[in-house]
């Protein structure tokens, strides 16, 4: 009954769950947030960037303590499939009356 009721922070929760005892969902929430502000940051720049610029490097998730997941954090990968409009096809679709 004692052991159930142990604070998040007890030398008995960092024994069984190891460093992630000290991450709260608090913590996991906020780096979440973090993550993915980065992510739209970079989405805003790769979008609004100069043709010439370099691309701008994709954002590394905030560390978390082993065994916890950053899958919003994946690389971006190309999406268009066979039979996807080119840039120029979308830009004609979008011109035309």
């Amino acid at each position: 009954m004692l052991v159930e009721h142990l604070p998040s922070d007890s030398s008995f929760a960092r024994a069984v769950h190891g460093e992630q005892a000290d991450w709260t969902v608090t913590d996991h929430l906020l780096a979440a947030v973090v993550d993915h502000l980065a992510v739209a940051n970079w989405m805003f720049a790769t979008v609004h960037r100069d043709e010439d610029t370099e691309p701008a490097e994709y954002p590394e998730a905030v560390p978390r303590p082993s065994g916890a997941k950053t899958e919003a954090m994946e690389t971006p990968r190309d999406v268009r499939g066979e039979g996807a409009a080119t840039p120029a096809e979308i830009v004609a679709f979008l011109s035309a009356p």
